[in-house]
């Protein structure tokens, strides 16, 4: 009787982390099972030790991470190594061939909802060596503080000052950059700082080497409505839940569930801040395939304590959407990755849509079979075209 229910057990656990339902059109099933599987098995541990009271989800999300971290070793292509910049850890890629002019220079910016990840991370050393090799360029990979420990503003802080000090001149020809080849780029949360540190830059008087692209990997770029069609949709895929994207954007803000819960009833918008939605109105700024018979509903207004305790929701620096026309128009070149199975995928083509409406040069490709984490997904053919993609845009335009 025991075994019995041993195995009636067993056979239902493995049903529940093997068994992942992903729309036809995914292509290789059963890689993308795999590791949503072991994405699965982590999170839920984080919860059972948070339910506990054993430890913070995201802390514990964050030593299960520290595993997959490499330590910065050269290769027969790339020298690799860390320093600080401003204080703040980076990790530079510099290829090794003999080049006769000054090289491009790539900063790059991880994603992890703002709690997790590294430059040390396997998969973003191996995207930026694999960059600094292929597109010949420097590559500048930084780290920044992590909530829970720390909250917005200090991960844009962090950003900007290692960026404002890689412009520097004299630290641009030190690793050998053209100071009229400088370029930002970030996946998911990084694409957000990426996003935000672009905009704050072309305000800042005191920075006279600008950037001459901005590439935006899936960006998340606006907290004021979580129930836009790409959440609605997008809700339950495995690699980004709706549930889990507005965790990480209230932790961006505070450890108070309060302002979670009320961003999952999309009810935390204040109505004197209310005049920002006309920002991230999707009815207006999304093409008509995705819409399809959703029907726009204004958020339903929120406390205002929320917001006066924690800002951060409608702030611009956290939020790049809410920026308005005339910093939108100054912006550099852009290149925008969206995927169609991806909670953020409507931020994304928002994005597109107020760049363009102002007449910034935007480059938009968007993945049909595409889904959250898909860029720096190892092993995967999908992973493999839409970084040549990139690739190719890079070296076209920066």
């Amino acid at each position: 009787m025991g075994r019995t229910i041993f195995l009636l057990i067993s056979v239902v656990l493995v049903a529940y982390y093997v068994y992942i339902p992903l729309p036809d059109a995914i292509e290789e099933p059963w890689t993308i099972g795999r590791k949503a599987a072991i994405v699965k098995i982590g999170t839920d541990l984080a919860s059972f030790g948070e339910l506990l009271g054993i430890s913070h989800f995201m802390e514990t999300m964050q030593l299960l991470m520290k595993f997959q971290e490499v330590p910065p070793t050269s290769d027969e292509n790339v020298t690799v190594m860390e320093t600080n910049f401003n204080s703040i850890p980076v990790r530079i890629y510099i290829p090794k061939r003999k080049s006769m002019t000054r090289r491009r220079g790539l900063f790059y910016i991880h994603g992890g909802g703002w709690c997790l990840g590294s430059a040390a991370l396997l998969t973003y050393d191996t995207l930026s060596r694999w960059t600094a090799h292929k597109l010949d360029a420097v590559v500048v990979s930084t780290d920044y503080g992590l909530a829970p420990k720390h909250h917005f503003p200090r991960q844009f802080e962090d950003v900007y000052r290692s960026l404002r000090w890689f412009l520097q001149e004299d630290v641009l020809e030190k690793y050998g950059v053209d100071p009229k080849r400088v370029g930002v780029s970030g996946d998911s949360s990084g694409g957000n700082l990426a996003a935000a540190v672009t905009q704050q830059l072309i305000q800042d008087p005191d920075v006279k080497i600008k950037l001459k692209v901005q590439a935006l990997i899936y960006p998340a770029l606006q907290a004021l409505d979580t129930n836009v069609p790409s959440y609605q949709e997008g809700s339950h895929f495995p690699m980004l839940t709706r549930s889990l994207m507005v965790r990480f954007w209230s932790e961006y803000f505070t450890t108070d569930q309060g302002l979670e819960k009320a961003m999952l009833l999309n009810e935390h918008v204040p109505m004197e801040s209310s005049h920002l939605l006309q920002f991230v109105n999707w009815s207006s700024l999304l093409p008509e395939r995705y819409k399809k018979s959703h029907i726009y509903k204004n958020p339903t207004p929120g406390s205002s304590e929320l917001a006066q305790k924690y800002p951060g929701f409608i702030d611009v620096k956290a939020c790049p959407l809410l920026a308005n026309d005339n910093i939108l128009r100054q912006l550099p070149l852009t290149y925008i990755i969206t995927c169609q199975y991806d909670v953020l995928r409507d931020d994304g083509l928002m994005y597109v849509k107020r760049l363009q409406n102002v007449g910034v040069h935007v480059t938009h490709h968007h993945i049909e079979d595409g889904f959250h984490g898909a860029f720096a997904f190892p092993g995967l053919r999908l992973s493999e075209r839409m970084q040549n993609q990139y690739l190719s845009w890079l070296i076209k335009n920066l």
